[in-house]
Formats: structure tokens, C-alpha cells, sequence
């Protein structure tokens, strides 16, 4: 086992999902203590299941409620110095504008840009007492590189779009505390859920959660000594 993490604390959510998974694994791989903070006690225990020593999974935490963020960073940081926050929990919304609702699209930037803010900030708090530096991961989508590309998910791709702005702006209010903040933009990845919701799809074409992972560690990664404020694509050859 590589010990490139080795004594690292890094807060992933949506740990428990197909990219979370990958991350995961690819971490402890590399000797990090990953904190997954989950909503139910199965996600628990699947990201759990993945490491006994290294894995620290914790469920009933919702992380669009400001005060529970506010604890589970606060609890986090009283285990271990946080070096970096990897935020993969959102959500995703396939409707055109006449078939989205107010809820439905309020419901899309507490999913996606609210819990990227508060997961942020908390990270912020706890990783800057240190004094030197850490990472933050956001993932943004392709549509919010290409807006066009959204057509038919407007409440998606707006939201998306707020993380990729949330993230770039942060990466520079942050770079003088050596805290580099990315987002990453993928385009349909390969995961179960997409080969059953388009099954006719050629899946050759999607990129595989496995290189999506490796992207995202490289950017968490304490040899990640320059790259701040980038929206990364990783769409395969799609």
C-alpha cells in the first residue's frame, strides 16, 4: 500500500455513492483516514465496509442543515487536523423548463450549490488553524462548462454552474492560505445507474468512475502544489 496520504484526514461525501466508492477506495489505497458523512445507515455501512481502520463513516448526517455541517467538521477536526474536503454529494434533475418546478429547482441548489458552500466553509474553519494549506474538491458538471449542453435539465445545470463559479471564486480568495480549491466537470460516467436509466447508450464512451477518482485524488493531494481555482473536465471520449 502506498503512503502517499499517509496521516492525512479528508472529509468525502457522497462517499457511499459509485464516484464516492472509487475515491474512497483510491484514498485509504494511498493511507488517507477518509471521514464519509452519510444520510443513512446502509450508505454507513457500505463506505465502511471498504476500510475498517481507515474508513470513518458516520450516518444522520444531513448536509444541507447548516448546524449538523457545522458539528460534523467540529467533530472531525477534534479527531485529526482536516488537510482536505472532497464534496461529491448532489443531486441530478433530466426535466425541460415548463416541467420544472420551484421546488424542483430550490431543491437542486440545496442538493448541489448549498451543501458545496457549507461543506466548504466548514472545511475552511478547520484546515486553515494549521497553517499549511490544504484542498478542496467540488464537482461541477459538463454543462456548466458547456451550457448548451444542458438543454432539457435546466435546474440541474444551473446548479451546477453555481458550483463551478462557487469553486473558482473561492480558489482565489483562498490562495494566500495555500488552500487550493477545484471543482471537477465530468460528462456521463460509466456507473450502474446510467447503464439502467440508458441502456442503448455506448457505454466505450463514458468515462470510468476508476479515472474520475484518480483525478480527484491528484487534486486533494498534499503534491498538489500549484493548481487552484481550475474547473477540470474529465469526460473520457465522450
Amino acid at each position: 500500500m502506498s503512503s502517499h496520504f499517509n496521516g492525512y484526514n479528508i472529509v468525502v461525501t457522497g462517499g457511499a455513492g459509485a464516484l464516492g466508492v472509487a475515491v474512497v477506495r483510491k484514498l485509504v489505497g494511498e493511507g488517507a483516514v477518509c471521514h464519509v458523512p452519510c444520510v443513512s445507515e446502509k450508505d454507513r455501512d457500505t463506505v465502511s465496509a471498504l476500510d475498517s481502520q481507515l474508513v470513518r463513516a458516520v450516518a444522520g448526517v444531513d448536509l444541507t442543515d447548516e448546524q449538523i455541517v457545522i458539528d460534523y467538521y467540529s467533530d472531525v477536526a477534534a479527531s485529526g487536523q482536516i488537510w482536505g474536503s472532497i464534496h461529491l454529494v448532489g443531486g441530478f434533475l433530466a426535466a425541460p423548463l415548463l416541467e420544472t418546478s420551484r421546488k424542483d429547482f430550490v431543491h437542486q441548489f440545496e442538493l448541489n450549490v448549498l451543501t458545496a458552500f457549507l461543506c466548504s466553509r466548514e472545511a475552511v474553519r478547520h484546515i486553515r488553524q494549521a497553517a499549511r494549506g490544504g484542498c478542496i474538491v467540488n464537482v461541477a458538471a459538463r454543462p456548466a462548462v458547456e451550457p448548451r449542453t444542458g438543454s432539457g435539465r435546466i435546474a440541474y445545470t444551473a446548479a451546477k454552474s453555481a458550483v463551478a463559479a462557487l469553486s473558482e471564486s473561492l480558489g482565489e480568495e483562498l490562495a494566500e492560505q495555500r488552500i487550493w480549491v477545484n471543482a471537477i466537470a465530468p460528462s456521463i460516467m460509466d456507473t450502474p445507474a446510467n447503464r439502467d436509466a440508458m441502456p442503448k447508450a455506448d457505454f466505450n464512451q463514458w468515462v470510468r468512475v476508476e479515472d474520475v477518482a484518480a483525478t480527484v485524488v491528484s487534486l486533494v493531494s498534499p503534491e498538489n502544489r500549484c493548481v487552484r481555482s481550475g474547473i477540470v473536465p474529465v469526460y473520457g471520449s465522450s
